[in-house]
């Protein structure tokens, strides 16, 4: 079954008494097990027993599963690192008599919640007690979302914090955090906390509130140049010093976007697809999609002199002519100031 509509029943109260959550998605995993504390024990942690497989065998979990909880009507029990259900299993891993889960698939208690994890990429479906997990349990799968699948979650996630988001924000997430679902909910919560309830989170917003990384950083410092906004590219850069950023890594980082853009400029004219530019060039589709959007602001001539002032520059610091946070800052100034005498 799939992580949502596993997540979904969970919230009914459609429960199981026996799950197997698997795959290497933490944050789905986390997830759920959040979801059943809440319905099943309401967070009462006396009626929460956690055990590791690779410490603890099998029917040790299975007898505390069939004791009777103490404490209330019912109890949870999260089996982590059921490493019995992959295909070659780990050295020096403990000896699980799977005959007792076995019976116990066929005839589960009602007072108990049985969860396995198994934080693996795959599990041998072809083995007899995978079988009969699957027969008698709700499996979920618990592996990372696709590329293509972004855009829904950010949909679902900023459905659940009820705030909407506009266009441009959903590209800045798509380069910040990618397809870490862990990372995504985090922005989002903090967003929601800033716009409130049916807020929307303007491209200002996003861009004040996002921990940016360098790479995304240097997205924002191609904008710059390309809108002729010295101002705003040296305050980037400042901002960039105040968090130690290393100069030449920006450097580098700066002249691959700019060399993306040539690339695909030239590709573009060419008439190669996004498609087949991805599969080309080896990038990232978000690059690309970008790159299309922003190679049109710029001729080639334009990204030749770009690319020779990385170079230039990027010796001038080696060479140890200038100090590499000024060689930074004049490198911003030709980048703006060239522009307005070499585009088009």
């Amino acid at each position: 079954m799939a992580y949502l509509d596993t997540l979904k029943k969970i919230k009914k109260k459609q429960l199981s008494p026996v799950y197997l959550f698997y795959g290497n998605e933490s944050f789905f995993i986390q997830n759920l097990i959040i979801q059943l504390k809440r319905v099943v024990i309401h967070n009462d942690e006396d009626n929460l027993a956690v055990y590791d497989l690779e410490e603890m065998p099998i029917e040790d979990v299975i007898a505390d599963v069939e004791t009777y909880p103490f404490f209330g009507e019912r109890k949870l029990l999260i089996a982590n690192n059921a490493s019995f259900l992959k295909a070659k299993q780990d050295k020096n891993s403990v000896e699980h008599q799977l005959s007792m889960l076995e019976t116990y698939l066929t005839a589960p208690v009602d007072y108990s919640i049985l969860v396995l994890t198994a934080p693996y990429e795959k599990i041998d479906e072809r083995k007899k007690i995978t079988k009969l997990i699957k027969k008698h349990a709700v499996v979920a799968n618990c592996n990372p979302i696709k590329e293509y699948e972004l855009k829904k979650w950010i949909d679902e996630l900023a459905s659940q914090f009820k705030i909407e988001l506009a266009n441009e924000v959903y590209d800045m997430l798509e380069a910040e955090v990618s397809t870490n679902l862990l990372l995504l909910e985090n922005e989002l919560h903090k967003f929601s906390l800033y716009v409130g309830e049916n807020g929307q989170v303007t491209k200002e917003i996003a861009e004040d509130l996002m921990a940016h990384t360098p790479t995304s950083t240097s997205l924002r410092l191609v904008d710059a140049v390309m809108n002729r906004d010295l101002y705003r590219a040296i305050a980037i850069y400042k901002n960039l010093e105040k968090q130690k950023e290393d100069p030449i890594a920006m450097i580098g980082l700066l002249a691959f976007q700019f060399r993306t853009l040539l690339r695909v400029k030239l590709l573009r004219q060419k008439g190669y697809t996004q498609a087949q530019m991805e599969k080309i060039l080896a990038i990232h589709p978000y690059v690309i999609k970008i790159a299309l959007k922003r190679e049109k602001h710029f001729t080639i001539d334009l990204l030749t002199y770009i690319m020779n002032e990385f170079a230039e520059t990027d010796r001038v610091i080696k060479q140890g002519k200038m100090e590499k946070e000024l060689a930074f800052e004049m490198l911003l100034y030709h980048l703006v100031t060239g522009q307005a005498t070499k585009a088009q």
